[in-house]
């Protein structure tokens, strides 16, 4: 007989995907994890267009499924006596979730062919054929977007950015990609996974159509190590 009160693994994952169910809550975290910076109850209230204590109820609940995470922190330029006390602030919570019924472990299978990669290392052809084959797979990854004949050609990249995580947020000539698809590989083996991430976004650009646009590495934390910008 099973024991009810140990959870199956997995099913914390599944009860975060669940909090999210509810539309608000949903849109609250949206709103959320589009932000540069951490949001306060009150602009969340806001930006859905409910009440402060509806939108503080359901920001806590995202925090309890380690979907965001809290902290205090006064208002930019107040501080000292009688500036109140410090407001409750969220952003994302970095932590990965993920959901796949039945439980599968492709996360386990990427770390075990990154590593046997970065062991065969020394051979440069190893690495080669890495970047080669993510090149071909954005190629084909890029001409699956769907895109309208009058989608000029930065609609079509920011498309193909979107649909594949990344969080396009334009900057001038750039475009930033505020998640990286391959966080926690990129975090153990950053030489490899970087450098397949940048040749996958290359074969993207080639898949959408887009000679204005180039990818290159642009390491910053928080972020992916990747940016795309306008071709000179």
């Amino acid at each position: 007989m099973s024991d009810l009160s140990s959870p199956p693994p997995g099913d914390d994952a599944l009860d975060a995907v669940g909090v999210l169910v509810d539309p608000v809550r949903r849109a609250l975290y949206r709103h959320v994890v589009a932000a540069e910076g951490p949001v306060g109850r009150a602009a969340a209230a806001d930006a859905v267009g409910i009440q402060r204590t509806l939108a503080a109820f359901h920001l806590d609940k995202l925090v309890e499924a380690n979907l965001l995470t809290a902290e205090y922190a006064r208002p930019a330029g107040k501080g000292g006596p009688g500036a109140g006390r410090p407001a409750k602030l969220y952003r994302r919570n970095p932590v990965e979730t993920s959901v796949t019924l039945p439980p599968r472990a492709y996360d386990t299978a990427g770390q075990i062919l990154a590593d046997a990669i970065e062991r065969a290392g020394a051979d440069r052809a190893v690495h080669a054929a890495a970047y080669d084959a993510g090149r071909v797979a954005g190629r084909a990854l890029g001409g699956g977007v769907p895109a309208t004949e009058e989608a000029d050609e930065p609609a079509r990249v920011l498309a193909a950015l979107t649909a594949r995580g990344y969080e396009p947020v334009p900057e001038g000539s750039r475009i930033l990609l505020r998640n990286c698809p391959f966080h926690q590989l990129a975090e153990d083996f950053p030489p490899l996974v970087c450098g397949m991430n940048l040749a996958l976004l290359e074969g993207l650009l080639d898949g959408v159509d887009a000679p204005g646009h180039r990818a290159r590495l642009d390491s910053v934390p928080g972020r992916c190590c990747v940016v795309v910008e306008r071709a000179p």
